[in-house]
């Protein structure tokens, strides 16, 4: 199966607390492996210059809202791109606030890797511990712990011991696959493309090693066949007035014309006529790939059913059990209220019918407490209007996630990542 220009792509994410150095980083990655034009380097000099600082700010790469500029933060999601002759990347730079949490994991929902900053000078605080929970509760399989501004600790080995054996004791309650601890320094470049004689007493791998060596691969899910339809093509050409097409995204598994399938949640089964993209006809598709499916059997099928296999299909519930992230600043969640719930390519009306417990991002204790507020993670039940179509998050991303609406203010209020069925 031809997936390699998938893997040849890594999706990474910054995290940590506020002012740890995660935007100085990635301008560091991008600087050191040549990924920024002269025209932007200008810009950045300049505006180093601006605010009376010597050198190069390598943090205002990413910074680019004018708020950021001005406070010396992060607050929006930056996106950046990057390539080296052995990988591509795409880094999401979230932010440290605790109240832009939301944004953390907006940016790492879809991310194969995370780099958790720790100021070597701080240890280990909240947020590393918040934004470590996330990341396991988002199945971002591979975790690095860069322990920064090992230059304001003397590169001190005894430093950089004490903050991994803090972080494993956390991390050993949480679903990490793979912990790659590293010392750096952003500012100075240290451990970060090639390794540094700061650190004589460290053995591993750099930080841009880690990256292109990740194994990512198994982040997609390639054995279970979805197919949320998200728009029915009916051409009105005479030429074309038989068409029927089913276009949306693999989210999962592989698909072949001449394959029997299931349209969920009708139940009736068929067989995929053909598969188009980009005006050419596929011998396959897989996730992730945008594609136009044709069928032999003229069913009726629209925006948020999902084909399927016979004998592979997701789960159908209207009660649901979801680990919630809620994100509304402006309101906490309505017991019994009503919401819309997103879900693939379908929207129906919910209601969080409980909440079950509230997790302490500290200590993981469960708290017997019912109201859910800004950054508040619980784990509730949702009941929904219509069938949902799921996989277990844990199982797939794609089919796993859904995010709640507020009908009334149309405000994005939560996401959230279904365990199973309620009950």
């Amino acid at each position: 199966m031809a997936i390699s220009s998938h893997m040849d792509l890594l999706r990474l994410s910054t995290a940590g607390s506020v002012d740890d150095g995660k935007s100085t980083l990635i301008g560091r990655l991008l600087y050191d492996t040549k990924s920024i034009f002269e025209d932007q380097l200008a810009q950045v000099e300049a505006s180093t210059k601006r605010r009376g600082q010597d050198g190069i700010d390598l943090s205002l790469l990413t910074d680019g809202l004018r708020a950021e500029r001005e406070q010396g933060i992060t607050i929006d999601v930056a996106y950046r791109y990057f390539a080296t002759p052995k990988r591509k990347f795409i880094i999401a730079d979230t932010p440290g606030h605790v109240q832009y949490t939301r944004n953390m994991v907006t940016g790492a929902s879809h991310c194969d890797l995370a780099i958790v900053l720790v100021d070597a000078r701080k240890g280990v605080v909240e947020q590393t511990c918040r934004h470590a929970f996330l990341a396991s509760l988002l199945r971002i399989r591979h975790i690095v712990l860069a322990v920064n501004k090992m230059d304001l600790v003397d590169y001190s080995e005894a430093v950089f011991d004490e903050i991994v054996a803090e972080f494993k004791g956390f991390a050993a309650r949480l679903s990490l696959d793979d912990l790659t601890c590293i010392p750096i320094s952003a500012l100075n470049g240290d451990n970060i493309v090639t390794r540094s004689k700061e650190t004589p007493w460290y053995d591993g791998p750099t930080l841009l090693y880690t990256l292109e060596n990740s194994y990512v691969a198994g982040q997609g899910n390639y054995v279970d066949p979805r197919f949320p339809v998200q728009y029915v093509i009916r051409p009105k050409t005479p030429e074309y007035h038989d068409f029927r097409g089913y276009a949306g995204s693999v989210a999962g598994g592989v698909f072949r014309p001449g394959e029997e399938v299931v349209v969920m949640p009708s139940g009736f089964t068929t067989r995929i006529k053909s598969i188009h993209a980009a005006e050419k006809s596929l011998d396959e598709a897989f996730f992730p790939q945008s594609v136009v499916m044709t069928l032999e059997d003229e069913i009726d099928a629209s925006r948020g059913d999902m084909i399927a296999k016979p004998r592979n299909h997701p789960e159908v519930a209207q009660d649901l059990d979801v680990m919630l992230c809620w994100f509304s600043e402006r309101a906490p969640l309505r017991p019994r209220g009503k919401y819309l719930l997103r879900h693939t390519s379908m929207e129906t009306l919910a209601m969080v019918t409980d909440v079950i417990y509230k997790v302490d991002v500290n200590t993981l204790h469960r708290m017997e407490q019912k109201d859910v507020g800004l950054n508040d993670i619980a784990r509730v039940t949702i009941r929904t209007s219509a069938p949902v179509m799921f996989d277990a998050y844990a199982k797939n991303r794609n089919t796993g996630g859904v995010i709640l609406v507020d009908e009334r203010t149309h405000e994005t209020v939560a996401a959230g990542m279904i365990r199973g069925k309620a009950g």
